[in-house]
């Protein structure tokens, strides 16, 4: 079983993209029994938000509903549970070391910064990052 985590800031945006993404990926894929996947935030801004609404359209203008969704803050007993953690920009690394100081579990979702849609505003490029990330993860796991 492949436990795959994604962090991002708010854990409304990027993180829940990306988890809707390899979800959706991985189910048709015809392997979703071998994927544990979820999504959290670095900070505690957000808590129990839903996917923002957005980010929400844009999943949705793909086919992928990401219904059920709250904001949640990453705990100790995940970063322990999960085998493959993945930030989406160096400012979430900062975050979790400071939360998780000597971890080294966490992997960069690309070799660049994800922009944060939140910010840009570019939902569509965000899109194509995170669809970028999860085919390369994907790969790397099957």
């Amino acid at each position: 079983m492949h436990k795959v985590l994604f962090v991002c800031h708010g854990n409304i945006c990027r993180s829940p993209m990306a988890e809707f993404v390899l979800k959706d990926m991985v189910k048709k894929a015809g392997i979703a029994h071998r994927f544990e996947i979820e999504s959290v935030a670095v900070s505690r801004e957000e808590l129990g938000n839903p996917v923002y609404p957005p980010a929400r359209r844009e999943l949705n203008s793909h086919g992928i509903a990401c219904d059920g969704h709250h904001a949640r803050q990453i705990t100790q007993a995940e970063v322990n549970r999960f085998d493959h953690i993945y930030y989406m920009d160096r400012s979430n690394l900062r975050y979790l070391r400071q939360l998780f100081p000597g971890e080294s579990k966490f992997k960069p979702f690309l070799s660049r910064d994800v922009a944060d849609p939140w910010y840009s505003g570019d939902f569509t490029q965000t899109w194509l990052d995170i669809c970028e990330g999860c085919q390369r993860i994907l790969e790397e796991l099957q």
